[in-house]
């Protein structure tokens, strides 16, 4: 029914992650949008909005947020209400209002490490501090050393989660997420949790639980930030949002918005409640797609000398641990074999490499037989 083996050349569309490597045979594995095309419902009700042919300022639908509270009860058994919502144009704005909103200046922000560089940023930006904690292999899963964590909340204000984490691929479980609630309540932090790739489950029988969800004190400290982006690859439409149980947070949050966040992309609306009312036969099928490509990577990737890999449990992201080849520019050499990676240190973990594996098998298939080749040949 959905075609994810399709080749679509987007080199014409002036898309970043290809345009990176323009006038070059180089496959772009590395920033987080798939090679898949969005769902036809998504499709369909963008073409129906754009032959209206007005453009004009928009707010969402009725139906958007009613979606979304669906949405929230079905998927992850989390009941919230439509005030709750505050709509944005995007995770990576949202997290620094955050970083802004609920921290002061000078003041510390806990951020584990490796994670998505914007969490390594946004503190800097804003006049605070980064408080690092260390991701570590336990069992394999990446998983928040708590004991860094007890240190470092004593001191801070603010707590970026990132959960499903990115680049390790951890779905966090109930006991894990109580664990760092209580370290949170314990000192009194507030709890921004990215869960931007919450839909993005690989493993069966390892549902996503929403931060807010697990108690009421959790609920209460707590700025959950979702989009439809990565689920769907609508991420250039930017219509993103964060659910703030907290009416005081809320209050707080969406007073430091004004004037400075941008209104949602009137497309982004149309995109975000075409697909979550009528896309997730695609969703479940392009899982099924990623399932096999995480596991044909894993797989491949592990038996060659001196590479490890975890499986990801969430997302299309692979973080491979390349730290006993002992290469001088590991970008340079996985580029030199024709295969474009995010280097690891971007995200606090220089011995590592991301990859991205949201794309066509045969694109993955090639992107590993080159780098294999040129890992066996150095």
């Amino acid at each position: 029914m959905f075609d994810f083996d399709e080749s679509i050349d987007r080199r014409p569309t002036r898309a970043l992650k290809w345009l990176k490597y323009e006038g070059t045979d180089i496959l772009p594995m590395w920033v987080a949008d798939t090679e898949f095309k969005a769902p036809p419902s998504v499709i369909a009700a963008l073409k129906d909005r754009v032959e209206h042919g007005i453009f004009g300022y928009s707010r969402p639908s009725p139906e958007l947020t009613a979606l979304i509270i669906k949405r929230m009860a079905e998927r992850y058994q989390w009941q919230i209400e439509a005030d709750w919502i505050v709509y944005m144009p995007g995770v990576v704005p949202a997290l620094n209002l955050a970083c802004d909103t609920f921290s002061e200046p000078n003041g510390n922000i806990i951020t584990a490490k490796p994670i998505y560089y914007p969490f390594l940023h946004a503190p800097g930006f804003h006049g605070r501090k980064a408080a690092y904690v260390d991701m570590v292999e336990v069992d394999g899963r990446w998983l928040l050393d708590l004991e860094q964590l007890e240190a470092q909340a004593k001191h801070s204000d603010l707590f970026l989660l990132c959960n499903p984490h990115n680049p390790g691929g951890t779905i966090y479980t109930q006991a894990e997420l109580l664990a760092i609630n209580e370290i949170a309540e314990r000192h009194n932090v507030v709890v921004c949790s990215d869960e931007i790739h919450c839909d993005l489950l690989l493993d069966a029988g390892k549902p996503h639980i929403p931060y807010a969800a697990i108690s009421k004190d959790a609920a209460e400290r707590s700025i959950i930030l979702m989009a439809p982006s990565k689920t769907f690859n609508i991420a250039g439409l930017c219509c993103s949002f964060a659910i703030i149980p907290n009416a005081k947070l809320r209050q707080q949050f969406s007073r430091a918005a004004r004037g400075i966040m941008a209104d949602v992309n009137l497309l982004g609306f149309v995109a975000a409640e075409a697909a979550y009312r009528e896309g997730d036969d695609w969703l479940a099928a392009q899982l099924d797609y990623l399932r096999h490509n995480r596991d044909l990577l894993v797989t491949r990737l592990n038996k060659v000398p001196d590479v490890k890999v975890l499986s990801p449990e969430a997302t299309y992201l692979a973080w491979i641990d390349i730290s006993a080849l002992e290469l001088e520019d590991p970008i340079g050499f996985f580029e030199q074999a024709g295969v474009g990676v995010s280097p690891g240190g971007q995200f606090g973990g220089s011995d590592f490499i991301r990859l991205n594996f949201g794309c066509p098998k045969a694109m993955l298939e090639e992107a590993l037989d080159r780098m294999i080749s040129a890992i066996n040949n150095r």
